[in-house]
């Protein structure tokens, strides 16, 4: 009896591999063959020769990596990347970044998630965590386009009982959206902009739910010491007195956690990851950076991000990548660690865990959904290998990525996307810019005071 076709084999190309202890390997000379969207098996390319299968992709030369995933961004922000630059934290807030929020129309939304999804895709990026407002219009972007997405509706205690409420009926509305591509997460704004009683309250919303919580605590060493100074306690110790510790939740930033916050984070009952985002961080000039290796002994993941392209200027995943290395080896004194090795695991194992799909993505293996990226390093400036994971974390870019598939499906095939017509999106978003950007009402969503 003839086999069935499988939906998609890829081959022949080298496959990033993870073994037993999660030490990240190559594969040479391999084949991945896909059926309804798994992984069904990475073979050689020699046996996969002889299978039938609907669509095949020649990599010949080419390195198939578990897709990228960006644990923490506000997608839409792109439309206001490079609006407010060389500003120190506060006035980048409240003179300008919630000014023009205020204006935020579902339309905006969409065009900028649209702008947003293209870049990713284009770098590499199969799943993106987004924490931000009119969060429907970015669910139906995410089923249009076929990429994956960790979604949540932001609020403030500003708003009153209404921002808990949405963010709670978006995350029900939305879980298991998409075919399955879409979770939904909680989405209280940061302790410093959501009161202990709305943060105690979406604790036990999360744990009668069964969802997880993604917010931003402890971004910077100022609000750390802020919230000492005025209320005797640390952000991430807020999060435990509120429960928020108990369930599964997404810490954004965490670049002024401190000593004592460590033994919380490590007694917490939920399943705790912090998203870091390092190019940001030295925007701002931070003095401090997510503490990357106190959190690995600790066993907590810490994913890679971007944060919004107002800040960062960019959704490049890649780069979060080499930076996070670089800059740990600048804090730590350390120049072995992070190795290229770890830093793949970062991107591939650790951050898929970070956003609760550590059993869904994150590796090439039998069983996980087929989100894979096939990275070209025949450019001169990849040339010549002699370190697979050092050339890919520090020479390769992610303008390299030539193929992007999701589920199965490819969204991007020879660089050339296949789901999002950019030109139309671009065009959309120069008509929507004067009315997007007035600052001249006066109003912002919220005052930034840490």
């Amino acid at each position: 009896m003839t086999p069935s076709p499988a939906g998609l084999i890829i081959s022949p190309c080298t496959v990033l591999t993870h073994d037993d202890q999660e030490r990240v390997g190559f594969a040479q000379d391999a084949a991945i063959v896909v059926r309804d969207g798994v992984i069904e098996s990475v073979t050689s390319s020699a046996r996969a020769e002889g299978m039938p299968a609907v669509e095949r992709i020649d990599a010949r030369g080419q390195i198939a990596l578990p897709g990228l995933v960006n644990c923490h961004t506000h997608a839409p922000m792109v439309a206001l990347r490079g609006i407010a630059e060389d500003l120190p934290t506060e006035e980048w807030f409240n003179d300008v970044v919630w000014p023009i929020e205020s204006n935020l129309t579902e339309t905006d939304v969409a065009l900028g998630v649209r702008l947003a999804c293209a870049e990713m895709i284009r770098g590499g990026v199969t799943c993106f965590a987004d924490h931000y407002f009119a969060m429907d219009a970015v669910a139906a972007v995410v089923e249009e386009c076929g990429i994956r997405a960790h979604l949540g509706q932001a609020y403030f205690s500003s708003q009153g009982p209404q921002g808990r409420e949405e963010s709670l009926e978006f995350a029900l509305r939305h879980r298991g959206g998409a075919g399955g591509r879409i979770t939904t997460a909680l989405a209280p704004h940061a302790p410093y902009t959501v009161d202990e009683t709305d943060l105690a309250a979406t604790a036990s919303l999360a744990r009668e739910h069964g969802l997880p919580v993604h917010l931003h605590a402890s971004e910077n060493r100022d609000q750390a010491e802020a919230s000492l100074a005025r209320h005797g306690v640390t952000p991430i110790e807020v999060l435990r007195r509120t429960g928020i510790l108990d369930t599964d939740v997404l810490i954004a930033h965490g670049s002024g956690i401190l000593d004592r916050d460590l033994p919380l984070l490590a007694g917490a009952r939920g399943r705790t990851a912090v998203a870091t985002a390092p190019r940001g961080y030295l925007k701002f000039a931070w003095p401090t950076t997510t503490p990357v290796r106190a959190l690995h002994e600790l066993g907590i993941p810490v994913g890679l991000a971007t944060d919004g392209a107002a800040s960062n200027n960019s959704l490049d995943v890649w780069e979060s990548m080499a930076l996070t290395a670089l800059i740990q080896k600048s804090t730590t004194g350390d120049p072995r660690w992070l190795t290229s090795r770890q830093a793949l695991h970062h991107a591939s194992l650790q951050s898929a865990r970070a956003v609760g799909l550590g059993d869904v993505v994150g590796s090439i293996a039998p069983g996980r959904r087929a989100d894979i990226v096939l990275v070209d390093l025949t450019g001169p400036h990849t040339q010549p290998v002699h370190d697979l994971a050092a050339t890919l974390v520090h020479s390769a870019r992610s303008s390299d990525v030539r193929t992007t598939i999701v589920d199965g499906r490819v969204l991007m095939r020879d660089r050339e996307l296949l789901t999002i017509d950019v030109g139309a999106v671009v065009g959309e978003l120069e008509e929507r810019m004067p009315a997007l950007l007035a600052r001249g009402h006066g109003r912002r969503i919220q005052h930034y005071d840490t």
